[in-house]
């Protein structure tokens, strides 16, 4: 097979993609390394500095085409979650929970349950302060301690949830658009869903076998012994040191929330709804949860070829399309239409600021890595056909075939390894541009399918920068809300995902082979 030829572009890039995953092990941003990389690649591609210079912008504009669903479908899940605590719905979704905590060992199990489920619609931005605020105090008076609690939400929240991201899908979309266009995001997020339940089983068990001992009988004393602590000194530290302040968004999200240490003020907040909208606020605890539900049921039936066939972005399109009705229906319980229409208005707003905080950083990361991939992507970034268009980290794969082990499981091993060196910046996502890149330009070379080791490099980046193996990212945010020293998490939750996550990319191997 004839090789593209080596030249000075593709050394440039190999170069670029070095700084940057240094930039990450030191934790600090990359988006400045990612648009002085790119500038230098389109220089050496183009000899032109008028080109190089419009590739700045136009790497950028070209992420952000391609990944532009997936901020919409935030910022709407994000407008409907305002929509909803405005109503205090958010509260009743999870408050009769409450009532099943009766020892320790449950409480583990419901934590993690009811975390896992609400991250996987909203993310566990608003998860972790919801669930910390109405769950984990009744959690610890049935004898739960705090790091337990603390565990329980992070592994399902931050790791299993976060980790497929399967109904909004920013993770699979970022992985499968950087792999390849006969990629697809559907196919990604299947198999990082089944790799994220089997890592987050090990971990969630394990975890939950080393902190058994700490489990003692109920009693309301140990919930104000918990009250009376305060949030560890170094957290304001390392909310300094995350690269994306993915924690202050996590703490902004959940601004003025206090625990609700009893039922009495559970009830006093909900008391605060106008006794008019107090049946719509219960409405919407039980109609947003079941909307969902039945898009999910959607969703599996098409994968079985029953019902309307999900093509393409077609799922986040329902997803955002529900989301947008609910907060809609939602926010029309107001004094009158001028101020419903104000409010709705306000929510999607709000919903778009939030998904720029949280993923705008990510796109001249990723048009720096769609530089180096299929020459569809880069050919818009460089302003030339896409004939001409090189396919630099393909061709730089394919030059050092001969050096890369023609074997399985050390391919994708490496893949996840390369996924959580780039999580250790603190940020899941913006390695997933690289992984996704690595994944499409070394399947070939072992006969895997790229969407597998897309799906195994992003349990890496998002496990490890998403909130369990890194002090400096939004787990900052789960320590605070439970008084517990950052660290501590860290060291408890190391062993329990390690070893899922290893298990899970042998499995990953083995059924899809």
């Amino acid at each position: 097979m004839q090789h593209a030829p080596i030249v000075a572009a593709h050394w440039v890039y190999l170069l670029g993609v070095a700084v940057i995953v240094l930039t990450m092990i030191w934790r600090a941003n990359v988006v400045v390394p990612s648009v002085i990389a790119t500038l230098l690649v389109a220089l050496a591609w183009t000899h032109s500095p008028v080109a190089a210079l419009a590739s700045v912008f136009n790497a950028s504009f070209t992420a952000a085409k391609e990944l532009f669903n997936i901020f919409l479908v935030i910022a709407l899940m994000t407008a409907l979650l305002n929509a909803l605590k405005a109503l205090r719905s958010d509260i009743r979704m999870v408050e009769p929970f409450r009532a099943v905590m009766k020892t320790g060992h449950t409480a583990y199990f419901v934590l993690a349950a009811i975390t896992y489920v609400i991250s996987l619609f909203f993310w566990p931005t608003p998860a972790v302060p919801l669930v910390s605020a109405v769950l984990l105090p009744a959690a610890i008076a049935a004898g739960r301690s705090p790091l337990g609690g603390a565990i329980a939400i992070a592994i399902a929240g931050q790791g299993m949830a976060l980790s497929s991201d399967y109904v909004i899908g920013v993770a699979p979309g970022i992985s499968a658009k950087a792999a390849g266009a006969a990629v697809s995001a559907a196919t990604v997020a299947d198999r990082a869903l089944v790799l994220s339940l089997i890592t987050g089983g090990i971990a969630l068990t394990l975890a939950y076998l080393s902190i058994r001992k700490s489990i003692t009988k109920p009693d309301d004393r140990l919930l104000e012994r918990w009250q009376a602590q305060s949030s560890n000194g170094e957290l304001a530290r390392l909310e300094q040191e995350g690269s994306f302040d993915k924690a202050e968004i996590a703490r902004g999200t959940a601004e003025g929330q206090r625990p609700f240490a009893t039922q009495a003020q559970i009830d006093k907040a909900l008391a605060g709804v106008p006794t008019r909208r107090e049946g719509w606020s219960k409405f919407f605890a039980v109609a947003t949860p079941l909307a969902f539900l039945c898009v999910i049921a959607v969703m599996v039936l098409a994968k079985l070829g029953i019902g309307h066939d999900l093509k393409g972005g077609d799922a986040a399109a329902l997803v955002g399309g529900v989301a947008a009705m609910l907060m809609i229906c939602a926010s029309s319980i107001s004094e009158n239409l001028r101020k419903f229409l104000d409010t709705s208005a306000d929510h999607v707003t709000e919903g778009f600021v939030f998904a720029f905080k949280a993923m705008g950083s990510v796109l001249p990361i990723a048009g720096f890595f769609f530089l180096g991939a299929e020459p569809g992507l880069s050919a818009p970034i460089l302003g030339v056909p896409a004939a001409q268009a090189p396919s630099l980290l393909f061709e730089l794969i394919q030059t050092a075939q001969a050096w890369i082990p023609g074997n399985e499981f050390f391919v994708a091993f490496g893949i996840l390894i390369s996924g959580m060196i780039t999580g250790i910046d603190g940020s899941g996502f913006a390695g997933l541009p690289l992984t996704g890149s690595l994944s499409g330009a070394l399947a070939p070379s072992v006969g895997m399918q790229p969407a597998t080791l897309a799906a195994i490099g992003q349990m890496g980046a998002v496990w490890t920068g998403g909130g369990t193996l890194v002090a400096w990212s939004s787990l900052i945010a789960v320590a605070g809300f439970a008084r517990v020293p950052v660290f501590q998490i860290v060291r408890t939750a190391m062993v329990p995902v390690l070893t899922g996550l290893a298990v899970s990319t042998v499995c990953a191997v083995l059924i899809w082979h």
